[in-house]
Parts: structure tokens; C-alpha cells; sequence
């Protein structure tokens, strides 16, 4: 991986022009007395406080009109202007990577128990639809493979967060996919477990990675390079509690996402603070809300 330092410490690049920029470029300063950077990264550049953040799509957007993590809700949030599909990702019990948040079936199909205690032919089976609305019953789990499938053709990014924790072999299957699809320049590996990223950076260096962290404590920068991410996503508790955290990891050459903005309120908070993406259940509705010149 390719390292550049961009000494600015004062100028962002405007937004549509930062999105355009798909390098491979991670930034950590480990240095207390080193300059400001400016990182280059899947999501492009960071952004000063005002400028108008990314947008991902929570679950796929679960809440604008599909049930959540299904190819339904993905397609929406193709249609929509939402820059990143955030999904979440677990296993199997024969190793087939699928998108669910929960643990367990329960909540979100017609099945029970435990995913990774389910094959792949019986999880395959279930309505992942009827819980949200009649009208999409029949839906099922999507593999990680049907959602490739379709950003592939389109200029959206994609989140992948990994549930629990995860070793070199079981993500070796989940970046062969990636690389398969042509997609490793698209695709984050995000989690809360630093082992899982560390994981995913010695099975798959090229594909970028996120750390998920409800308080930043310390230094961002050695936090990063305990699995070479290039962002942290945190919290808005945190972030309101303590605003200068946003420069904090900035100065580090580190993005911030912040999750799950579902509001006028905090969406303007956010764009406020300077975050450089904003994760929400609604970017449909989060578009019309730009739209209308309010953000």
C-alpha cells in the first residue's frame, strides 16, 4: 500500500471532488508534533466543519421502505444519492457469508436460532421479509455474493461490518469474493474487534479497513495501526460530549463516520462537527433533506 502525505492544513477539497478519489492511500501519524494531513482514502478527503459528509446507508437504508439488509433495501439505496451501502456481515455454519445483523434469526426471519448453527440451504430458505410488511414476503437472505452482484455495475461503495469475531480463514472466502467482483477499491471491512481487522489486513491488505468504537480513548492514530484503518466510526453520544474528538482524529489523517443519524437534528450537528460520513437507516430521506438546501 502506497503512503502520500498531503501537508494542508487549512484546505479540504470540495465534496463531489473528494468522493471522486478511490485511491488506496492510508495515513497514520504517530508523531504528537507532526503537521496536520490530509488523508486519501475510499471516502476521499476529510472535511472542515460545515462541509457536507458522505452519506451510508444503515442496514441498506432499513428504514426507507424495505426490510433491512435484503436486496430490496440495497436496491433503494442504489436509487438514492447515498454514497456508501453499510450491511452487516456473518457466517454460516458451511462458511457462506451472508447479511444479517442479528445473531440469531429470530427477529428478522421465519427461522430461529443462531446463524452460524444454520447451513447456508437452510438459511437460504427463510422469509427475511413478512416481519417488515406482507408485501415483501418471499424475500430472502442475501449472501454477500448477491450484493456484490449488484454494486458492481454502479458507483457505490459498500461497509461491510463483521458481526463477532473472525479469523484469517474465515475471511479469506469474503475477500476472494471481493477480489472476484473487481471491488476491492469499493469495499470497507468495518468492526468493533481489532483482531478481526488485523485479520482482515494480513488476508487482504488492499482492502480498506474501519475501526467501529463507541469512545475514542487516547491516542486515534495507535488505535489505527493496531490493523491499519484508515477511519474510526464513533458514536454521536461521544462526539457531543466531546466535539474536539472530530479534530483530534483528523489531525491524525483519520475519517470519522459517526452512526446512526436518523434526524434533521443530528444531521446537521454532524455536518456541523466536520464528520466526514454520516450513517443512517433513512438516505432517501437524507437526500430530500439536502435537497432542500437545510444541510
Amino acid at each position: 500500500m502506497t503512503t502520500h502525505w498531503h501537508h494542508s492544513p487549512t484546505h479540504y477539497r470540495p465534496l463531489a471532488a473528494a468522493l471522486a478519489v478511490l485511491g488506496l492511500v492510508l495515513v497514520v501519524v504517530l508523531s504528537p508534533d507532526a503537521v496536520r494531513v490530509e488523508a486519501v482514502n475510499i471516502f476521499g478527503t476529510l472535511h472542515a466543519p460545515g462541509e457536507l459528509s458522505f452519506v451510508a446507508g444503515h442496514r441498506g437504508g432499513g428504514k426507507d421502505g424495505a426490510p433491512e439488509n435484503t436486496v430490496p433495501a440495497f436496491e433503494l439505496s442504489l436509487q438514492s444519492d447515498a454514497d456508501f451501502i453499510e450491511t452487516d456481515l456473518q457466517l454460516t455454519s458451511d462458511g457462506v457469508p451472508v447479511l444479517m445483523h442479528d445473531f440469531t434469526l429470530d427477529r428478522t426471519t421465519d427461522g430461529a436460532g443462531p446463524v452460524w448453527a444454520s447451513t447456508w440451504a437452510q438459511v437460504s430458505r427463510l422469509d427475511a421479509g413478512s416481519w417488515f410488511d406482507p408485501a415483501f414476503a418471499g424475500t430472502r437472505v442475501p449472501r454477500l455474493d448477491d450484493l456484490l452482484d449488484i454494486v458492481r455495475p454502479t458507483a457505490k461503495r459498500v461497509i461491510l461490518e463483521l458481526k463477532g469475531s473472525w479469523n484469517d480463514e474465515q475471511l479469506g472466502p469474503v475477500v476472494d469474493e471481493i477480489r472476484s467482483h473487481g471491488l476491492a477499491d469499493r469495499v470497507m471491512i468495518a468492526g468493533f474487534d481489532v483482531r478481526s481487522l488485523a485479520a482482515a489486513q494480513r488476508v487482504g491488505p488492499e482492502v480498506q479497513r474501519v475501526i467501529i468504537i463507541h469512545d475514542v480513548v487516547g491516542d486515534p492514530a495507535v488505535l489505527a495501526a493496531t490493523c491499519g484503518a484508515v477511519a474510526i466510526v464513533t458514536s454521536k453520544a461521544f462526539l457531543r460530549a466531546d466535539p474536539g474528538a472530530v479534530e483530534r482524529i483528523h489531525d491524525a489523517g483519520l475519517g470519522v463516520m459517526i452512526y446512526t443519524l436518523n434526524s434533521s437534528k443530528t444531521w446537521s450537528e454532524a455536518i456541523a462537527l466536520g464528520v466526514d460520513g454520516i450513517i443512517t437507516d433513512k438516505p432517501l430521506e437524507l437526500d430530500r433533506w439536502l435537497a432542500t438546501g437545510a444541510g
